[in-house]
């Protein structure tokens, strides 16, 4: 299992209409790609200096090839979308990982 993790430090004055459009609109979106079987949303405790708040969400998805045709079919729509609407008001980075195992 590849997962992608996107974590996004949000502007504090877009955070409320960010978090509803993140959980209703590009989540939902992310997923209706087909491309990835869960989406995770997490807050992160560390406060930054530089104010906002921080979120990591991770998708999960079957291979690195499946990914990568996220990356050349989906994303740069998907991506257009939130730029549109919060131009300069987040900072994002994106990191791939790989699930080496999982305990309960």
């Amino acid at each position: 299992m590849i997962i992608y993790n996107v974590t996004i430090n949000i502007a504090d004055d877009v955070h409320e209409e960010w978090l509803h459009w993140m959980q209703h609109a590009h989540i939902p979106d992310m997923l209706a790609t087909g491309k990835f079987s869960s989406a995770k949303m997490a807050k992160v405790l560390v406060e930054e200096e530089t104010g906002g708040t921080t979120y990591s969400v991770q998708y999960h998805t079957d291979s690195k090839e499946t990914l990568q045709r996220y990356y050349q079919q989906d994303a740069p729509r998907l991506r257009a979308d939130g730029l549109e609407r919060f131009a300069d008001k987040f900072v994002a980075f994106r990191t791939e990982l790989q699930l080496i195992s999982e305990h309960s």
